[in-house]
């Protein structure tokens, strides 16, 4: 079972940055779309941003200017920096990862979650 590993949550004060990484523990065949979600406490998670095999990037409005995603393709990696963080960016951050082992096997893999907190 492909698992997927997150890393680079934290605690860090308004204003401040993180970068969050994420990658698959095999070499997958194919990845298409990975993306970044949240999820804070009694909410829904949510979309932060995904990219595209292409690299065509998408984000929520709330992160828009301040959040970057990218992808190392030749690693299997997605990373998020996230900048200018604001308290209410606060949740648990899940990397997702649509991707096959075999032609016949597409998927949507999900990590554990990274925590990250903001004070303010």
């Amino acid at each position: 079972q492909v698992q997927v590993l997150e890393s680079g949550g934290g605690l860090v004060q308004a204003g401040g940055s993180l970068r969050l990484s994420c990658a698959t523990s095999e070499t997958m065949l194919r990845i298409h779309t990975m993306g970044w979600y949240r999820q804070a406490p009694e909410k829904q998670r949510e979309l932060v941003a995904t990219i595209t095999g292409g690299g065509s990037t998408n984000y929520a409005d709330s992160v828009k200017g301040r959040f970057a995603i990218s992808r190392d393709n030749t690693k299997n990696t997605l990373y998020l920096q996230m900048n200018n963080l604001k308290p209410e960016d606060t949740s648990v951050y899940y990397c997702n990862v649509d991707g096959s082992r075999t032609p016949w096997d597409r998927q949507d893999y999900w990590g554990q979650g990274t925590q990250v907190t903001v004070s303010s």
